[in-house]
């Protein structure tokens, strides 16, 4: 359910781009992402701070693109906000010592902290090139491709990502378990000769 709560707003912008226009499909988008916020909002009673900076850059940009009649501004959207992820990323460990993802999975997943460093890097070039590649069909095809890259370009490479990434953590994690196994067990002999 949450998944689709996530993915609604850029599924109602892209029916709403094939049944009229992109500057309809926008105030679609603006309305749809809106009310995500007041849903997630009223359900959990705080705010979710991805949701909130998506809002933003919503009516932010789509409000350009409705008032300047330029569709530009709201293609540009993806990228910005991909890029301001990958920076949160970077940034993060400066701030508060330990990397964005491990704060976000760590009560899930327990990693070596050169793990958690390697997986924050992934995360920042995965959201630099999502932001790039947003900009290459931008520029280099029609409208309607873009509206289609938005849905299944961008929405195909995150779920690649997340299942590479999850292929990823997996080996690491039995490397992890191993490793503590291999660990125990020389303990275990250690006390006992002693």
């Amino acid at each position: 359910m949450k998944l689709l709560i996530d993915f609604f707003p850029v599924l109602a912008f892209f029916v709403a781009y094939k049944v009229f226009d992109i500057y309809v499909a926008t105030a679609v988008l603006i309305v749809s992402f809106l009310a995500q916020f007041l849903l997630d909002w009223h359900k959990n009673k705080k705010i979710n701070k991805m949701h909130l900076s998506s809002l933003v850059l919503v009516l932010i940009f789509g409000g350009i693109t409705l008032f300047l009649r330029n569709e530009i501004f709201i293609q540009w959207k993806p990228t910005v906000l991909n890029w301001l992820f990958a920076l949160a990323f970077l940034l993060a460990p400066l701030i508060t010592k330990k990397t964005l993802v491990q704060r976000l999975l760590e009560k899930n997943i327990d990693l070596a902290p050169n793990l958690w460093g390697q997986l924050n890097l992934m995360w920042i070039v995965f959201f630099t090139l999502s932001g790039a590649a947003n900009l290459y069909v931008v520029y280099h095809y029609d409208e309607a491709t873009w509206v289609n890259f938005k849905l299944f370009g961008l929405l195909g490479l995150t779920f690649l990502f997340v299942l590479l990434q999850g292929i990823w953590l997996s080996s690491k994690a039995e490397l992890l378990a191993s490793s503590t196994e291999h660990a125990n067990s020389q303990l275990e002999t250690q006390e006992k000769s002693d």
